[in-house]
């Protein structure tokens, strides 16, 4: 079925995809380097990020392992359409180009800290209101940092396709698929059409942008032996293996004349924190003082104490079409068109145009809201639904 989509979406019928990459500026207003621990004696932190937007709320855009900043800039331009907020994404250390004394300390204390460091030294004692959203790793720093009470104007989490269980249960298979994935491209426009055509970012417009902050070129000495793809496992064959194949990879002949573009982070490296991102998550999401929103790529991904939590109308939540786990850049105006409900239903935002809200649950009882909540999670058991329209009413 994606296949089906893909050739609808990027270039079936005689159309050629345009696989060359975009500039940042079409999406953000403003790039820069922000220092963070400048005075002390080991010198300073420098962090990447982009700016759009000068009046409402901040939206603090925190971007998933192995992405960076650029991963937000189509859903930007998307959200900044239809309420009046402000947007500051940011690189998170080890990745994008961020540049920081300790780029192994991937420890979500250290990282949390960034976060407020970076909002401290752009904004004062004094920032906007912030609404903290993150993807995957970031929305698990975003927990942490809210949790942790480090950006006091902090008035709302927004958390995208990252729950506890389902991040635990697949902690496993992540090395296979760092593994399974090459190493190195021939170009920037070979690396986006990889990432397209292999599911990765499954929005050709994003991929244009995103990839930028994914990969840099770098200077191969002709000694140097360059990895090649591994064998597409079981993880990542489910989506096209075909390519996987070394079309897209520099070979060793050329690589020392040609340059050669590879990632910008080794997260296989990250690997003893990976249980530290995610172990706690839900619970915290939860007992965050903050009015919440989960979005999710599919309802199978609740934990339990998530699912408790949502019947027991602790978060607003939406389950967001057919989409994989890079779910701001493959439905980014799905995804902005919640944002900006959630922003407008808590008075956070001034919609700019005709914006779709949450329904309310008013028309149901609390009994009746309970009743529907529990016949969805014993469906569950049976199969695998999309979410039935009548539960979109009565998540909160």
């Amino acid at each position: 079925m994606w296949e089906e989509n893909f050739d609808t979406e990027h270039g079936a019928g005689g159309c050629q995809p345009d696989y060359s990459p975009a500039s940042w500026r079409e999406y953000f207003e403003e790039m820069e380097d922000v220092s963070v621990g400048i005075g002390t004696t080991d010198g300073s932190d420098v962090f990447r990020v982009y700016r759009a937007g000068d009046a409402g709320p901040l939206l603090l855009l925190l971007h998933g392992g192995g992405h960076s900043a650029l991963s937000w800039a189509v859903f930007t331009t998307a959200i900044t359409s239809r309420v009046t907020c402000r947007v500051l994404a940011m690189d998170l250390r080890g990745h994008g180009s961020t540049s920081v004394r300790e780029s192994d300390d991937f420890s979500t204390q250290t990282m949390s800290s960034d976060v407020a460091n970076v909002i401290r030294a752009s904004y004062g004692e004094t920032p906007p209101p912030i609404v903290l959203i993150g993807h995957g790793v970031g929305g698990a720093i975003a927990v942490h940092t809210a949790s942790s009470m480090l950006l006091p104007t902090a008035v709302g989490l927004v958390a995208i396709d990252v729950v506890e269980g389902g991040a635990m249960d697949a902690l496993h298979s992540i090395q296979n698929f760092l593994k399974g994935r090459p190493k190195s491209f021939k170009s920037m426009e070979h690396a986006i059409e990889w990432s397209v055509k292999s599911g990765q970012i499954r929005n050709l417009e994003s991929a244009r942008v995103s990839m930028v902050g994914q990969i840099k070129r770098c200077e191969v000495d002709e000694s140097e032996t360059l990895e090649q793809a591994s064998p597409a496992t079981d993880v990542v064959a489910e989506r096209n293996e075909e390519f996987y194949d070394q079309s897209y990879v520099n070979n060793n002949e050329n690589a020392a004349t040609e340059g050669v573009y590879k990632w910008r982070i080794d997260l296989s490296k990250s690997e003893k924190y990976w249980d530290g991102w995610f172990r706690g998550t839900s619970n915290l999401f939860l007992a965050c003082n903050l009015p919440k929103l989960l979005l999710l790529a599919g309802i199978d991904r609740l934990d339990r104490d998530l699912t408790i939590g949502q019947m027991q109308g602790r978060f607003m939540m939406q389950v967001l079409p057919p989409c994989g786990h890079a779910v701001q850049e493959d439905k980014p105006d799905k995804v902005a068109e919640a944002v900006a409900s959630f922003l407008l239903r808590h008075k956070f935002a001034g919609a700019r145009r005709e914006t779709k809200r949450f329904p309310r649950s008013a028309p149901f009882s609390p009994e009746t809201r309970r009743k529907l909540l529990a016949s969805e999670v014993l469906e569950r058991k049976r199969r695998r639904p999309s979410l039935n329209p009548s539960l979109q009413l009565v998540c909160r």
